[in-house]
């Protein structure tokens, strides 16, 4: 039974577009505000609408290993970064997200970043398992080692509506990709292509502060050994601690953790998460919506995608508002200089900013606590937009972050 919270960010990633700089009028004539999801959940954490039986039991089943405390005698460690998912994953509700980070370093030497894997990079796991927990062995929890020049803290995210996601195509983002490049306006995202395990192919990329992981089932399991230790089909072998892998000789429980069932119960919770409930809908928050439109937010923050053909009707060809095009953009000083996937240290995946109201701090370290904090900071293909939102008059900045706060 094992855990993982991703460090996966809602960062505030508002991209620009080509269209003449206006303070807070429509130049793109009027435009319809984005209607919330129908048949949305009053409260976040509940599961989709309309699933049967079989699949609420899962959803269930999924719920309590996601809560449950790992034990050492269940493969927890011997490095770690928590025991359970909702160590992480808490607000406003159990598959939320928190204030919690988890840090990542690496060295760039001539340009090229090494993750220093020898020394335990990129990841830090902070905690070590020892006598207290039954092992004979005090291991040792992570740090940074001084050849490290790049050290970079990510926030764990919600995963509110994750199964929408996964359940797009990856047509869908090559589409939007191939769209921005032809508008030829400074904004144009990159697909990250990585290696899928579960197809044994090179699919998109869509989870994770660098899109990193292409799918739920990969996600659980990467999150399974790198957050909790516990080893599974798809990564079966142990993190060393702090790149020492003689240290493994002490492993309490050196075979195989999980045989998959434990990640396919996590996978499961996730994908049978509801999206995140809207907020009140106000004038102000409809007229915030047009000035996000027309300073050329929507540019890489995309209302509205529409997942493929699932055998779960509550995924089947669904539109939902996630705000965002899960593309990988160039966000210039923003970007935090750790290559990992397809993505460079400059790149970020666009931030989804539904739930944003739910989030305490922003950006994928947490560094802003304010939404106009998170706003100044962006920069790379984020500028623009940043610098027309400064230009509006102050009912026009209102507006714009009433909108966010309601999603």
């Amino acid at each position: 039974m094992k855990k993982y919270w991703i460090s996966l960010v809602f960062i505030v990633l508002i991209a620009p577009a080509t269209f003449a700089q206006q303070r807070n009028r429509n130049v793109r004539g009027p435009q319809p505000p984005t209607p919330p999801p129908q048949q949305q959940p009053a409260t976040a954490g509940q599961p989709l609408q309309g699933l049967n039986a079989q699949d609420a039991a899962k959803f269930a089943e999924g719920k309590e290993e996601f809560e449950t405390e790992e034990e050492v005698d269940e493969g927890l460690g011997p490095v770690f970064n928590g025991r359970s998912c909702q160590e992480c994953h808490r607000v406003p509700a159990t598959g939320g997200g928190s204030r919690r980070t988890v840090t990542r370093f690496g060295r760039i030497t001539n340009g090229v970043f090494d993750p220093l894997a020898n020394l335990g990079g990129s990841l830090i796991q902070e905690n070590a398992i020892g006598p207290r927990d039954g092992s004979t062995h005090q291991f040792q929890p992570e740090r940074v080692p001084p050849q490290a020049n790049v050290v970079a803290r990510r926030r764990s995210t919600p995963l509110f509506g994750l199964g929408l996601v996964d359940a797009t195509p990856d047509g869908t983002f090559q589409q939007l990709a191939a769209q921005q490049a032809a508008r030829n306006d400074g904004t144009a995202g990159k697909v990250s292509l990585v290696q899928n395990l579960l197809t044994g192919t090179t699919t998109v990329g869509k989870f994770g502060w660098k899109a990193q992981v292409p799918s739920l089932g990969q996600f659980s399991a990467d999150a399974y050994l790198n957050e909790m230790g516990i080893t599974s089909p798809l990564f079966p072998n142990e993190n060393c601690p702090s790149g020492n892998c003689a240290e493994l000789q002490f492993n309490p429980l050196p075979g195989l953790n999980d045989t998959g069932d434990d990640v396919q119960a996590l996978a499961d919770f996730m994908t049978l998460l509801a999206a995140p409930p809207r907020g009140p809908i106000t004038r102000d928050v409809t007229d915030g919506e047009t000035v996000f439109r027309n300073i050329g937010c929507e540019s890489c923050h995309v209302s509205t995608l529409r997942t493929g053909a699932s055998n779960i009707a509550a995924l089947n060809r669904k539109e939902y508002q996630p705000w965002s095009d899960y593309l990988l953009h160039d966000m210039g000083t923003l970007g935090d200089n750790i290559t990992q996937g397809a993505a460079n240290g400059r790149e970020m995946r666009t931030a989804p900013l539904w739930g944003l109201r739910f989030v305490e701090t922003y950006l994928h370290d947490g560094r802003a606590r304010t939404l106009d904090e998170a706003i100044q900071a962006h920069d790379g293909q984020g500028r623009t937009s940043r610098n027309r939102f400064n230009a509006l008059d102050q009912r026009g900045r209102d507006q714009l972050i009433t909108f966010l706060r309601s999603l």
